[in-house]
């Protein structure tokens, strides 16, 4: 099993879209694959339409490792893929990890149970650095890492860099590529190519700005699903050819 986190510290890059469109693409190319969703407003559960009934005591039971995690597993309408769906009061986790004896092991010892049940898990993270944040770092094999190609978006990614920097993190299992892009837009090809030219971890995919992605909180399904000849629903397709790839899957 491969633990894919999706993450950015930056928020309304395309992170959650990236996550449901590869979750899709994965399980339609037959991969047993689990989607869990970690960020607290829910994002990929909700275009999934699966929500939990997460209660307090149950996230400081998903912490504290009294927590069945087959148990709050839904299918999510799909062959081969599955949800654990996120919940406001995953919030509160942080407080619960903070608490814990050996915190940087939780999420490895979390997906333990169901290790030989999936080929790929798919972390949907939220969009910021804390202790849950550092436990997925350590623990993931790689992490896909959005990028607008603006100044702001770059700057994050260099933020990430440090912080891996920082905390002797393996920088290896970063995989950056551009997310949103308008081509029309002489800034965005201009940073696209810079980036490229100086992170060669890069995933050389544009994934374009489209309305049709937006769109997915309608249809409450993967464009890649729901329309696959969308110039983005082949972008995410050779997006997850990349990954594939780097990932040795």
């Amino acid at each position: 099993m491969k633990l894919l986190a999706v993450y950015n510290l930056k928020g309304g890059v395309g992170k959650t879209a990236t996550t449901v469109n590869l979750a899709y693409l994965a399980s339609a190319a037959g991969y047993k694959t689990l989607l869990i969703d970690m960020d607290p407003q829910a994002a990929s559960s909700f275009y999934f339409g699966v929500e939990s009934d997460a209660t307090t005591n149950d996230v400081k039971k998903m912490v504290k490792g009294n927590y069945d995690i087959a148990d709050n597993i839904f299918p999510s309408g799909y062959d081969n893929l599955d949800i654990l769906p996120s919940d406001s009061d995953y919030r509160k986790i942080e407080l619960f990890l903070n608490d814990l004896k050996d915190a940087s092991r939780w999420l490895s010892n979390f997906v333990k149970p169901v290790k030989h049940d999936y080929d790929l898990v798919i972390l949907d993270c939220p969009p910021n650095i804390t202790l849950l944040t550092e436990n997925i770092f350590r623990n993931s094999d790689y992490i896909l890492v959005p990028v607008v190609p603006t100044v702001l978006s770059v700057r994050t990614y260099e933020q990430i860099l440090d912080y891996f920097a920082t905390h002797r993190l393996n920088k290896d299992k970063l995989m950056p590529f551009f997310s949103m892009y308008e081509k029309r837009k002489n800034m965005h090809n201009e940073i696209s190519r810079d980036f490229a030219r100086k992170f060669k971890e890069t995933i050389s995919v544009l994934i374009p700005y489209s309305s049709e992605v937006e769109r997915m909180g309608i249809y409450r399904a993967p464009l890649t699903f729901k329309r696959p000849s969308e110039l983005a629903s082949k972008a995410f397709g050779k997006l997850w050819k990349g990954v594939k790839k780097k990932m040795a899957i």
